[in-house]
């Protein structure tokens, strides 16, 4: 029906025996727990599931081409993913690991490996895009199975719609859950049932069918075990169905209230703008049959139907033709006011479009983005970090949330890389995982800003603190509590200052903190800049010296 692909790495650290828990793992990934025995199991509910995440995910990229949902996607893509002809959008951070530096220097070789695989450099805005959109992003880690130890040949992208995460109880001879000892009351001796998790995988993007895998007959997908398959979704789950959602999940409402209010605008504005008048024409005494002709006589005779073809750019007459935008022809019988034409005024308060404004705002605050950036008309403000909005504060805090998210993917296909490698065990990447770190270019002023005067305000404390340096505080204080350095920080500037000042590109602070009198005498000694110093006199030791006067003579 379908054959296992792929291939997987063992971790020689099983759980205990003796560690039974009833419940089962979080289903953070967007995949249910299915207790039956089979491939598909209960194929209806893994189909119900899957139709909701093929609904979802189409109404997302429907979304995103929405022009408002598209601008507030592309300010929080920009945000995240920077590029720069210079720099690598991402780099690996590897100062808090506590390893040696050959495995430093070989993780940053297969990080970079790794972005080659995927074009990061060049499709890093794609990447995360589609990621954001979608809400989960797919890779196959394409390796060569006789040689496994070259790692990972390709990296092929795998469209969302077309691949699930499924979990299923193995199948075994006890088909059901049951008792080990049946006189016993402890429910902790279940025999529960040992869970396989493994992805499907369908060549062909269709809407699921309505009948189960095993009646409809035929291959429904590809079985692919769970370490072939790199994967990241975006974290936020639907509790009560179980599935995974996006981040655009919250604006579907929004959207679709901003599209129906702009449609019932236009709408409004077509039938509502123009004057029309009203033509009531004096038919006297004649019969109905006779006054209708004679009204539409008149009609045909005074009504201009002006016509503009957009293709040849002609104007023309069409009197055969009438819109609903045309005025009115009412008859009128004798002893009226006769002929009489009044004209209709057209809607009032058409440029009114604060409702249409409110949508937008409503649309941006369910994306996180500060509404501040509709339509880009605010300007920029680079003065103090007080002026700057909260809403900015907390949209920058928002990308760094999702940037830590996304970085799931590079840990993923990196753990994977450095285990075929053999650069490090299962065990090690258990322990070093936790202080890997992934460092995204950054261009948000707002955050220059902040730092920029964090950093004056230390150096004025550190200032106004200087005198005190040596009765009640210590350099070592002041570098720790007020510019907050960190250990390795303070090596590393001890250091560098140290070689500083062997080269002689700053002064050595000890000369500095010479006598001012014997500085100056120095100095002096030199004449004009550009000048040779001129040697010292030479004391003359025949003249007598001035005698000290005695005690009690003062």
């Amino acid at each position: 029906m379908a054959k296992l692909f792929g291939f997987s790495i063992e971790d020689t650290e099983k759980i205990p025996a003796g560690v039974v828990s009833p419940i089962p793992p979080n289903n953070e990934d967007g995949s249910d727990h299915y207790l039956t025995s089979g491939f598909f199991g209960s194929y209806v509910d893994i189909e119900g599931v899957y139709r909701t995440e093929f609904d979802l995910i189409k109404r997302y990229r429907e979304m995103a081409l929405q022009p408002e949902c598209d601008s507030a996607i592309e300010d929080i893509v920009n945000e995240a993913i920077v590029s720069d002809t210079n720099d690598s959008p991402v780099e690996i951070e590897l100062s808090n690991l506590n390893a040696s530096d050959g495995i430093k220097k070989r993780i940053r070789e297969e990080f970079k490996a790794i972005k080659d695989l995927l074009d990061f450099d060049t499709k890093a805005h794609e990447i995360y895009r589609n990621w954001y959109i979608d809400g989960r992003i797919h890779y196959h880690k394409v390796i060569d199975l006789k040689k496994p130890e070259e790692g990972i040949q390709e990296l092929r992208f795998i469209d969302a719609m077309k691949i699930r995460f499924v979990r299923q109880q193995k199948k075994t001879e006890k088909d059901n859950i049951r008792l080990a000892n049946i006189n016993t009351d402890n429910p902790m001796e279940y025999e529960f049932p040992e869970i396989e998790e493994y992805f499907v995988y369908s060549p062909k993007s269709t809407y699921p069918s309505q009948m189960p895998s095993a009646m409809a007959g035929g291959n429904k997908g590809i079985k692919m075990t769970r370490d072939s398959i790199a994967y990241c979704t975006s974290g936020l789950m639907d509790r009560n169905k179980g599935t995974t959602l996006s981040y655009l999940h919250k604006a579907i409402k929004a959207v679709n209230q901003l599209r129906m209010i702009e449609d019932s605008l236009v709408i409004y504005r077509l039938s509502r703008a123009p004057e029309r008048r009203i033509f009531y024409i004096d038919v006297g005494n004649l019969p109905k049959i006779k006054a209708e002709q004679y009204l539409r006589d008149v009609m045909m005779r005074y009504r201009n139907k002006l016509v503009y073809n957009a293709d040849t750019g002609e104007i023309k007459d069409d009197k055969k033709y009438m819109s609903m935008l045309e005025d009115f022809w009412l008859p009128r019988r004798e002893g009226g006011r006769g002929t009489e034409i009044t004209t209709l005024p057209g809607g009032q308060n058409l440029g009114e479009i604060t409702d249409i404004k409110y949508f937008q705002e409503k649309l941006f605050k369910a994306l996180n983005v500060p509404v501040t950036r509709i339509g880009g008309d605010g300007g920029f403000n680079l003065g103090r970090s007080s002026e700057i909005l909260r809403d900015e504060v907390k949209f920058s805090k928002f990308v760094g949330r999702l940037r830590k998210r996304f970085s799931n993917l590079f840990n993923d296909i990196l753990k994977t890389q450095l285990l075929l490698k053999n650069v490090i065990t299962p065990e090690d990447w258990d322990i070093m995982s936790e202080h890997i770190q992934y460092d995204f270019l950054y261009d948000n002023h707002f955050a220059e800003l902040k730092d920029s005067e964090l950093m004056a305000e230390r150096l004025t404390m550190v200032a106004s603190a200087e005198p005190y340096v040596g009765r009640y505080f210590s350099q070592d204080y002041l570098r720790r509590k007020i510019l907050r350095q960190t250990d390795e920080e303070i090596l590393e500037q001890d250091k560098l200052m140290k070689q500083e000042i062997e080269d002689g590109v700053v002064p050595d602070p000890a000369m500095m903190m010479m006598d001012p009198t014997q500085v100056e005498g120095e100095t002096s000694m030199g004449g004009e800049m550009g000048q040779l110093p001129m040697e010292p006199e030479i004391e003359d030791k025949t003249k007598t010296k001035v005698e000290m006067p005695k005690g009690g003579e003062i």
